[in-house]
């Protein structure tokens, strides 16, 4: 099993690189088939390979193998979370490829393998990362699904607002990755290792924490956090959604801003978490702060939006931080529930901006006051995009209710408190958009200047105007939610998922497998019903909401000048920094 390993990545990038050749020649149905048949291969590969990852797999990429315990070679690692995200990463892509079937403007047919190439390529580039063994290949694969990002979020180059947020995308990501090649560096020049196991032992042969240590993982985490879209490195995420197709979109809120998670807790867990790293006291304060500054500020935020893309981008962002906190506690159970958060959360994310979409298309418009109404027809999307918001929420059983109940149980006393306050208003959020625009609930609200981004004069994607609905476009999404309810309710799946996750994190303790309790249920009712209360106080009272907004300065910070954003990384660059100074002033 071990030989398939690199297959996982080399698969789609071999795919991408066959229809860049031949795309001349191939119809565009063909081309279309071809990405979406590489992109599901790949992901039974991925499939096939997590059902047999225990042990976890190693391969010396091209067979360099280490020799006394040194290395320079590439590693690659099928352990069950690095699998299992990579098998979410290429599902999510198919699901992408299947929603975009015939679904932007007729390109020339030399051009027609274009864009599933460029998904393939950021396929690939996703399961590398979530495979890498080693610092210096994850920073490489970490740049090249960058990349590919940022061409996929300019696709619609004519327009000027997708080129500058693309623009602003590879400006805010290129500097986290600018920081986290220089804290490789710092740490190779220490222990003489890329390879994240030898690393951590090298830095325990060296005693405790010193400036060297400290300066490495604050550079290394902050170039995670800025893919992760963490408080205060979020500011690209609302801008780069706003513009992006929205194929790309179930990508990069899916999937993309939770492999950063992933990569903070891949990384902290094999390199900083021994002796010679940094002590858990210490990390564990900074990603609890961290975490919590972006569940409250992405739920408030969130909130505020009418624009929906960036509504949906906020509420990624709330989440995120959510998920950090899980990581943080430092604990298997904490592992355990954002595994399952996480696969609830793609699945239910994914289809609220498939459903977007299909107003974006129909209307060319995602301004929730401008849609007001205008959506009734829509029968079918009203009951998906409803059901994303309860999901959202965290109802049982959805995936994402039982990967937040067992998180709360991780984390357990006021932030349990945060993470109802967070699910609610992001789900209210959503709901408020579905009686809002596809029952047109309430009275009409009143056009408000103050608002920077509405949604309003958006150009359609589909190739024409949508008279129809294509089945593409509400299978996939209804998909999504089934799959993120089938996460809850099938029988031993959490129990699977667990099992991945300790066999890699825990160190070989047995913890209990993660299930369903009365308290967790009861909580989701209960962040359930406050989103309820808060979509109809919202739809009844409009005004409170506008209000609202015109009060709070959060909004002038998403200025949209990229020269902000970059002060805001150096600022949480630097508040991290001031976290985890203790581990180096106590040593």
């Amino acid at each position: 099993m071990n030989d398939l390993l690199p297959l996982v990545v080399a698969v789609p990038l071999l795919g991408a690189a066959l229809l860049v050749a031949a795309g001349r020649r191939l119809p565009r149905v063909v081309a279309e088939s071809a990405g979406c048949a590489v992109s599901a291969g790949t992901a039974g590969l991925a499939i096939v390979l997590l059902l047999n990852s225990s042990p976890p797999m190693t391969e010396w990429v091209g067979g360099w193998q280490p020799v006394n315990g040194e290395s320079v070679g590439i590693v690659l690692t099928g352990d069950g979370p690095g699998l299992g995200m990579a098998a979410l990463a290429s599902l999510l892509t198919l699901a992408a490829l299947a929603y975009s079937w015939h679904y932007f403007d007729e390109p020339p047919r030399r051009h027609a393998g274009s864009f599933p190439a460029l998904m393939l390529v950021f396929q690939g580039g996703m399961c590398g990362f979530a495979l890498a063994g080693d610092l210096f290949n994850m920073f490489v694969w970490f740049e090249l699904m960058s990349v590919v990002a940022y061409a996929l979020t300019g696709t619609r180059v004519e327009e000027a607002k997708a080129v500058q947020g693309a623009l602003t995308f590879a400006v805010v990501t290129s500097l986290g990755a600018y920081a986290m090649l220089m804290g490789i560096g710092l740490l190779y020049a220490r222990t003489g290792e890329l390879a994240m196991p030898q690393i951590g032992r090298g830095l325990d042969r060296h005693g405790g924490p010193d400036a060297l240590v400290l300066a490495g993982f604050v550079l290394v985490l902050a170039g995670l956090l800025v893919k992760a879209a963490t408080v205060p490195f979020h500011f690209w995420l609302p801008d780069a959604h706003a513009v992006a197709p929205t194929p790309v979109c179930m990508l990069l809120s899916g999937v993309m801003v939770e492999l950063g998670t992933y990569g903070v807790w891949r990384v902290y867990g094999s390199v900083f978490s021994g002796p010679g790293g940094i002590p858990g006291a210490d990390a564990q304060r900074a990603l609890l702060v961290l975490g919590a500054l972006t569940a409250v500020i992405g739920s408030v935020m969130c909130w505020f939006q009418r624009h929906i893309k960036r509504q949906l981008a906020f509420s990624a962002i709330a989440h995120t931080g959510l998920f950090l906190i899980g990581i943080g506690v430092l604990t298997p159970e904490g592992d355990d529930g954002v595994a399952l958060y996480i696969l609830g959360h793609a699945g239910v994310k994914a289809a609220l901006f498939a459903c977007t979409g299909i107003l974006l298309d129909r209307f060319g418009n995602v301004d929730e006051y401008a849609l007001h109404g205008r959506a009734r027809r829509l029968r079918g999307v009203a009951v998906l995009y409803g059901l994303g918001g309860l999901g959202l929420a965290g109802l049982p059983p959805f995936g994402t209710g039982l990967g937040k109940a067992v998180t709360e149980e991780a984390v357990g006393g006021p932030l349990t408190v945060l993470f109802v306050f967070a699910s609610a208003v992001t789900g209210a959020a959503v709901l408020r958009v579905t009686a809002r625009v596809y029952f047109g609930l309430g009275p009409r609200p009143e056009e408000d200047t103050e608002y920077e981004t509405t949604g309003s004069g958006e150009e359609p994607e589909t190739q024409r105007p949508l008279s129809r609905v294509p089945d593409t476009m509400t299978l996939v999404p209804a998909v999504l939610l089934a799959a993120a309810l089938a996460v809850g309710v099938v029988p031993g799946f959490a129990e699977l998922v667990a099992h991945g996750v300790n066999d890699a994190g825990s160190g070989g303790v047995v913890v209990p497998a993660p299930h369903w309790t009365p308290t967790g249920i009861l909580l989701g009712f209960a962040s359930t019903a406050l989103a309820v209360g808060l979509a109809t106080l919202a739809v009844i009272r409009p005004k409170l909401l506008a209000g609202a907004y015109r009060a709070s300065q959060l909004r002038r910070l998403q200025s949209g000048h990229v020269g902000d954003y970059v002060a805001w990384v150096l600022v949480g660059a630097a508040l991290l920094g001031a976290l985890v100074l203790p581990a180096v002033v106590g040593a």
